[in-house]
Order: C-alpha cells, then structure tokens, then sequence
C-alpha cells in the first residue's frame, strides 16, 4: 500500500543551497563588503580551481552556458578554423542550446539520432553524417552521461574535426578518470541554478587546453577586447560576476559529494523499481553518469506524470519537443528522426537531488510502482 502522501518537489532550490547555506552566504558577503564585482579575485580563483578540477589548462568564465557554446564556435570562426555555412554534427535529442549556438554562427546543425538505450549520440551513426563542410562535432553528456568514446574521438581525428563538448549537465562526470569538459578541443558549461554545479543565477565557462582559444574566448566575451578601449573582434559583454564565481567556488568543494547522493539515489531506483510499464535508463559505471537527470520512458507519459502529480510527486518532461520540431527551426522539420521523436514522446524525468530523503525517495519508488498504464 503506498504510504500516506508526502510532497516530493522534483528540485528545490532552497533545498540545495541550504546544503551549504552558511558558506554560501559568507561567500557572498565577502563579495559584497570587498567592493569589487566584476572580473576580480573570485573569479580567478574559480577559474584556476575549476581548471584544477576539471584537469584542463584553462577556464573562461562567461554569462551563462549557452554563450560558452556560442564562444567556442565563433572563437573557430576567428581562427579561421571554422567558417560561416560550414556543418557541426549534434545529437538531434539535445536542449535546444545546443543548436541555437550553432545557428547563431551561421553554420549548419547536422542532427544524429542518439541511442535509445543511452540516450546519447550514436556512435554508429555519425561518420555517415560527415561531409565536406563537416567541420565539429558537438557531443552532449545529456541527462549527465558521459557522451565520449574513443571511437568518436577516432572519427575526429581522422576527418580533422574539432570535438566539443556540451557540458552543461554532466559536471564532475568521468570517462577513465578524466573529467568530461576535457576530453575534447574544448567543453562549455552551465551554471544555470538547477545544474549539478550550480549557481543562485546565470554563469558559464568554456574549457579547453588550448591557448589561442582560450584568449579568442576571453576576449569575445569581453567586448572583443584583450586590453582596455582595444578592441580586435566584435564581441559582447558575457561574463561570470563575483559572486556568482564566489558561490560556484564553494559549492564546488561538495560536487563529488553531492553527487554520489545522486548516484546512489539512482542505483536504488534501478535497483527497486520494478514496474514492467516503466523503461529505467541504463546503468552504466558510475563515473561515467553524475545523474543530473533520472530519465524514465513509458508508453503512457502524460498519464504517469499526472498520477506522480495526483500523489505529490512533482516531475517534469526533457524535452516535450526536439529541436527539428520546433517552429524556430521549421525548416528541419521534414527530417525523420524516429529515435529522438520516441524519446521526446516517451521521457519522464524523476527527482534527484542531494537535498532527497531516504523518505522521499522510498516514497517516489513505492508510488511508481502502483502505477498502471491501462
């Protein structure tokens, strides 16, 4: 019998801050009462650490991860790596960011059907899709799983592709003890608040190894300027303030930590839900998924989120509608995509969160269970 009904937010944001709320608040205030809010020392102590962390040269904080995209991209742009109308290969079932970073460079996505079992790009498929405008591929680590393999990174080097890596949802993943946000050219990130690591706002960086990207980005996001009132690109103002680099320093000191509660929470739902109506994501090894997602797919979707709903269990879709199929980008919608379409109909995210009970989550199990699809 499913016990009495708990309410069990998908995330709450207040939740997790408070895991670390007084360092957060001291943080802040430390901001605050030293006068300076723009491109100062918390900022390059973030960069440095999360560089450290992610096992690269160099970070660039920027606005948020979308731009961190958009700056890799056009970084290429400017060292006549990659120019406009050429082709970036994407997985077709990504958030929109990830294309939009594409478009808005002028060059042209090229979606890939992902693997349902994964739910990543499938590696199988990507080497039919390179032409000779092919110029990138952009993995996405989605729903927190690392996306990376050799053979991708094989398929790179051969063709002399750049490799880049959406990391707005996978921080702290590894693939054989190296961080995903390394394993490419360069990775942008997101901080949005929601993120394994994330903000109390907008923030983002790129990675990467390379010096001559990593000054084109910092520049770009700078006005398109390295020095003062000189300008060598046209550029925009994209950059991580102090407190949010203040805040991301501290909660990066707990991302494994907060992770591993995700992971754990993962393994117990696949572990103990058993409903045969319910298709549970693979469970890979745990490095290489940090779970920023619980990903469920079932015939019924609508009908099992409104019976979590009726029972306080708050979810939510990722994503209700692939990019081919959204009126932005109409002229991608004649595209068969059969795979991401299914994912796109079937997907229900669960919670997972640090900030759970062991209550909620036997709670949210126990519920599952009673469902059915008929």
């Amino acid at each position: 019998m499913i016990a009495d009904k708990l309410q069990v937010p998908f995330l709450s944001l207040k939740n997790v801050t408070e895991l670390h709320g007084d360092e957060i608040r001291e943080a802040a205030r430390r901001v605050i009462d030293s006068g300076w809010y723009l491109q100062g020392a918390e900022n390059a102590a973030f960069e440095k650490t999360y560089s450290q962390y992610i096992g690269v040269k160099h970070t660039i904080g920027v606005a948020n991860g979308l731009d961190a995209l958009i700056w890799i991209l056009r970084a290429y742009i400017e060292m006549d790596i990659i120019q406009c109308g050429d082709e970036v290969i994407v997985p077709a079932n990504t958030y929109i960011a990830s294309i939009l970073a594409i478009t808005e460079n002028k060059l042209i996505p090229v979606f890939v059907e992902p693997s349902i079992g994964t739910y990543n790009i499938d590696d199988t498929k990507i080497e039919s899709a390179i032409t000779k405008k092919t110029k990138a591929v952009m993995i996405v680590h989605l729903y927190g799983r690392c996306s990376y393999n050799e053979k991708i990174a094989a398929l790179c080097k051969q063709y002399n592709l750049k490799l880049i890596e959406d990391n707005a949802q996978s921080h702290g993943c590894l693939y054989k003890n190296q961080k995903t946000g390394a394993l490419g050219d360069a990775a942008g990130h997101s901080f949005y608040p929601g993120k394994n690591l994330g903000a109390l706002g907008d923030g983002g960086a790129v990675t990467t190894n390379d010096d001559k990207l990593e000054r084109t980005v910092r520049s770009l996001a700078n006005y398109g300027s390295s020095k003062k009132y000189i300008f060598d690109y046209t550029g925009r103002n994209s950059r991580l303030d102090e407190i949010q680099a203040a805040i991301l320093g501290v909660k990066l000191k707990y991302l494994d930590s907060d992770n591993n509660k995700r992971k754990n929470i993962a393994q117990k739902y696949c572990q103990d839900i058993n409903n045969p109506a319910i298709i549970l994501p693979e469970f890979p090894k745990q490095d290489e998924n940090v779970f920023h997602i619980f990903p469920v797919r079932t015939k019924q979707r609508d009908r099992l989120q409104s019976f979590l709903g009726e029972h306080g269990i708050e979810t939510q879709i990722h994503y209700p509608v692939p990019p081919h199929k959204q009126k932005c980008y109409s002229e991608y919608a004649y595209l068969s995509l059969p795979v991401t379409e299914q994912i796109h109909h079937e997907e229900l995210s669960l919670p997972i969160s640090p900030a759970l009970t062991d209550t909620q989550i036997d709670y949210v199990i126990d519920t599952i269970n009673k469902y059915t699809d008929s």
